[in-house]
């Protein structure tokens, strides 16, 4: 072949291969053209749906306070690890690092995000400590990211556990006023459309879609300066007699507000490792017990209330036993005939019996109600006990005589405390609260106001030197109460080896400004009457109260009896 005909050739390859060439980036012009100008719309959402994202922008939940402001449970900042299974899944052997951070096996990572393969979104972890949050993206594994949430951080810890409940891990209420108020301090979370890398990884937010509503702070009657000094007196009691638990509540009776309310045991709240159902239940509001002797008073309260008594009139309560419809009612010693104020101060079941047989059933049953006996405080805790106050239609002889010293009734602890407000208050009974000047508190009258003031100085009495509440003095400051000690009721009737230990009082008793009930349940160390376990703790507690709330000493002296007695053993 002749070098022009080879040249020729070449020549017409050349131009075909350019030709090709040409056709081929016309081709991808006219394409990318067509995709440009008809099929942008299309081609770009296809493109977003992928790499961006709509985010869920979290709310923190509202802050609860005491009545000073002080903290009592806040939400703090923290990171939550998660995984795409589509694109973590690719990437096994980075996932052994992962799961070695989190200390999770990595058997077990790998297994959970094959079941979840058809996901987009899995928890690998909650709640991570930040230093170990950095240390994971460090490693970027596709698909594993971070998403801000909040935990919520008790600082009193177990002091006002059973007051303040908890939250769950996605932060909602599981118990006590975190529960009560759960709609009031949850948050609203909010949205954003976000821009992802391709390890799915935020690079860029875009727009927000929606602003998160953080939740509102709610401000609590709780003093946690009073708190705490109830919560350690009751706890040393508790552990001093070895009993199986304890409550204690300290009440503003003017205002209805509950200022300190503890239980023994106790738990944490900010570990969630350690709780147990038994321990976080507040037994002041959900246990009920039978009073004893602290009913006394109310029982009094009936027989003046039907005008069938004075505070004077006499009761012969000799030879110290009663016989009432075969059963004896008994007293500790033969008291002989004594007035109202000495059934009290010596605690005379006699005496009692006496007075609730000489009122109609009726009568007796509705000075019980008046004070609350048989309902809920109004309080609004979660799972609040009615305690038990049968029907009057219903009682016997001897039914009426042992309710007149607090057998045949249960009560709570909060319920004790509300009775005894009515005493403090001149007669007025006042709703309770856990909030801080709350509006919807609400008054009535449920005893006389003559009659209040008048078991006010007889319960003073009860803290004289003949009286079972000795113990239960405060130094500069007069103080009412009443002691109470119940055999605990068990199938088949009284277990006379187990006990609850009772002291409800107030001060000062002209104007009292605290009212507080400790009740201590099965004390096993010896002692077990309610002047010797609660009165001690009711006079540790109220004595730092009245000074931490500056109340000023009154100095009245102690009421003491005219007659000396033997002293009564249990109340």
């Amino acid at each position: 072949m002749s070098a022009a005909s080879e040249l020729h050739i070449y020549t017409t390859r050349r131009g075909l291969v350019l030709a090709l060439f040409v056709m081929a980036m016309g081709a991808l012009l006219a394409r990318a053209g067509f995709l440009q100008i008809y099929e942008r719309d299309f081609l770009q959402g296809q493109g977003d749906s992928r790499q961006q994202r709509v985010m869920s922008i979290p709310a923190h939940r509202g802050m609860i306070m005491d009545r000073n402001g002080e903290p009592l449970a806040i939400s703090t900042p923290v990171d939550s690890v998660w995984a795409n299974p589509q694109e973590t899944l690719l990437a096994r052997e980075q996932l052994s690092a992962v799961a070695k951070l989190l200390k999770i096996n990595r058997e077990d990572l790998y297994e959970r995000l094959a079941q979840r393969a058809d996901k987009q979104f899995v928890y690998l972890q909650r709640r991570v400590n930040p230093d170990i949050a950095r240390q994971v993206m460090a490693l970027n594994v596709p698909g594993v990211n971070l998403q801000r949430e909040y935990r919520r951080y008790y600082p009193l810890g177990e002091v006002a556990a059973h007051v303040l409940g908890f939250t769950n891990i996605d932060d909602s209420g599981l118990e006590g006023l975190e529960l009560a108020y759960n709609d009031w301090l949850s948050g609203e979370p909010g949205s954003k459309r976000v821009l992802r890398d391709q390890l799915d990884r935020v690079v860029e937010d875009i727009e927000r879609l929606r602003a998160a509503r953080p939740g509102k702070d709610l401000t609590l009657s709780i003093d946690r300066r009073i708190q705490y000094l109830a919560y350690r007196e009751l706890k040393a009691a508790v552990l001093q007699h070895g009993a199986r638990s304890g409550s204690i509540v300290v009440v503003d009776p003017k205002t209805g507000e509950i200022l300190a309310m503890a239980n023994q045991p106790a738990f944490n709240p900010n570990n969630r490792k350690t709780l147990r159902s038994s321990h976080y239940r507040n037994r002041a509001v959900t246990d009920v017990f039978e009073p004893g002797s602290t009913i006394k008073p109310f029982t009094v309260a009936a027989g003046i209330g039907a005008g069938k008594f004075k505070p004077e009139t006499v009761i012969n309560t000799s030879p110290g036993y009663y016989m009432v419809s075969g059963h004896t009612v008994q007293d500790e010693h033969d008291y002989g005939k004594i007035n109202l104020s000495r059934v009290i101060l010596k605690s005379s079941n006699v005496g009692a019996s006496k007075i609730a047989l000489g009122v109609t059933p009726k009568q007796l049953w509705q000075a019980y109600r008046d004070v609350g006996f048989g309902e809920i405080t109004g309080s609004g805790f979660p799972g609040e006990s009615a305690g038990l106050l049968s029907d009057y239609r219903r009682w016997r002889k001897i039914e009426r005589a042992t309710l007149s010293f607090g057998y045949g009734l249960s009560v709570t602890p909060l319920q004790l405390a509300q009775a005894y407000t009515v005493i403090a208050n001149d007669g007025v009974l006042t709703s309770l609260s856990y909030t801080h000047n709350n509006p919807h508190v609400t008054s009535s009258r449920a005893m006389n106001a003559t009659t209040a003031k008048t078991l006010r100085r007889m319960l003073h009495g009860v803290t004289g030197d003949e009286g079972t509440g000795r113990r239960a003095r405060i130094e500069g400051y007069s103080v009412a109460g009443k002691t109470g000690t119940a055999h605990k009721s068990t199938v088949g009737g009284y277990d006379e080896d187990r006990y609850v230990s009772v002291f409800a009082g107030m001060a000062p008793v002209e104007q009292p400004r605290l009212v507080t009930v400790v009740m201590i349940n099965e004390p096993s160390n010896g002692d077990h009457s309610g002047g010797k376990v609660a009165a001690p703790v009711f006079s540790r507690v109220m004595s730092g109260a009245l000074r931490l709330l500056n109340v000023p000493p009154d100095n009245l002296p102690t009421l003491q009896a005219n007659t000396p007695e033997p002293e009564a053993g249990a109340a």
